[in-house]
C-alpha cells in the first residue's frame, strides 16, 4: 500500500512541508515517482515506530480499517441525528460534526473543515427517494478510531447541483467520514445496502424516533453481514 504526501500529512496532523522535511532530513523512506513522493506503508510504519509516532498515524491501522469493524449504529451515535435542520444550515452542522470527529487531531479536524468549506468540497451523492449520502469529495487517511455518521432530517428540501435520480426533493442526509479511502468505499457500500433492507429507509424518511432508527440500522447491518458471510461460504 502506497500513500502520498497529502495522506501522510493528514495522518500525522502536520503540514505537507513537514513530511517533505522528514524525507530530506529524517530519513523517511520514500519512492520518487514523476516528481512526487510515494510512501510504502510497511516502511513508514517501521520509521514512525522508531520515533514514537505510531500512535498518531492513521495509516498504521491494519488493512481492515475501523470503517469495516465499527457498526454503523455506533458511528451514528457518534455523529448524531439532527432534527428539523434548516437546509441553509447544513454546511455549518457538517462542520460541527467534523469538529467532534473522534480519533483525529485538532489540526486534522481543521483541515477537514477547510475542505468542507471549499467550493465542491462535498459530494452530495443523491440516491433517490429524498435521500442523499454526502461525504468529503476526497477521501482521507485518518486515525484508526476516526469515523462518524450523522443523519440530517431537513425541514425543507436541499438544493444541490448534482443530478438526482428521481424527482423527489432531498430532505434526508446521511453524512459520513471514514478513516481511510478503502474504509470510505466500504462504508458507502454498507450504507447503501442498509437502506435497501428492513425498515430503515422508511423510518428515516418518516423521521421516526431515534431509538427506532438506531435499532433498524443495527438490524439492517446484521442482515447485510449475514448475507455476505453466506455468500463467501458458497463453494
Amino acid at each position: 500500500m502506497y500513500l502520498n504526501v497529502i495522506e501522510l500529512a493528514e495522518s500525522f496532523g502536520v503540514d505537507e512541508g513537514v513530511v517533505e522535511g522528514w524525507v530530506r532530513h529524517e530519513g523517511l523512506p520514500c519512492v520518487p515517482d514523476r516528481g512526487r513522493f510515494l510512501f510504502d506503508r510497511a516502511q513508514v510504519v517501521a520509521w514512525a515506530a522508531s520515533r514514537g509516532l505510531a500512535a498518531k498515524a492513521g495509516f498504521l491501522a491494519s488493512e481492515r480499517t475501523a470503517g469495516s469493524d465499527k457498526r454503523l449504529e455506533s458511528l451514528l451515535r457518534i455523529g448524531g441525528i439532527w432534527r428539523d435542520a434548516a437546509a441553509s444550515d447544513v454546511l455549518k452542522i457538517l462542520e460541527q460534526v467534523v469538529s467532534k470527529l473522534p480519533g483525529a487531531t485538532p489540526a486534522v479536524r481543521q483541515l477537514l473543515i477547510q475542505r468542507l468549506r471549499a467550493p465542491g468540497g462535498v459530494t452530495w451523492a443523491p440516491v433517490g427517494g429524498g435521500l442523499a449520502l454526502p461525504h468529503l469529495r476526497s477521501p482521507v487517511a485518518l486515525g484508526r478510531d476516526a469515523g462518524t455518521l450523522a443523519l440530517f432530517l431537513l425541514r425543507e428540501p436541499l438544493a444541490i447541483s448534482e443530478p438526482v435520480p428521481d424527482v423527489r426533493p432531498i430532505t434526508r442526509l446521511l453524512f459520513f467520514v471514514a478513516p481511510s479511502p478503502r474504509a470510505h468505499l466500504e462504508l458507502l457500500g454498507q450504507l447503501s445496502a442498509a437502506l435497501t433492507r428492513g425498515d430503515l429507509r422508511r423510518l428515516v424518511l418518516e423521521g421516526a424516533p431515534d431509538d427506532k432508527i438506531f435499532a433498524a440500522l443495527g438490524a439492517a447491518e446484521t442482515a447485510t453481514g449475514a448475507t455476505a458471510t453466506a455468500t463467501e461460504a458458497k463453494p
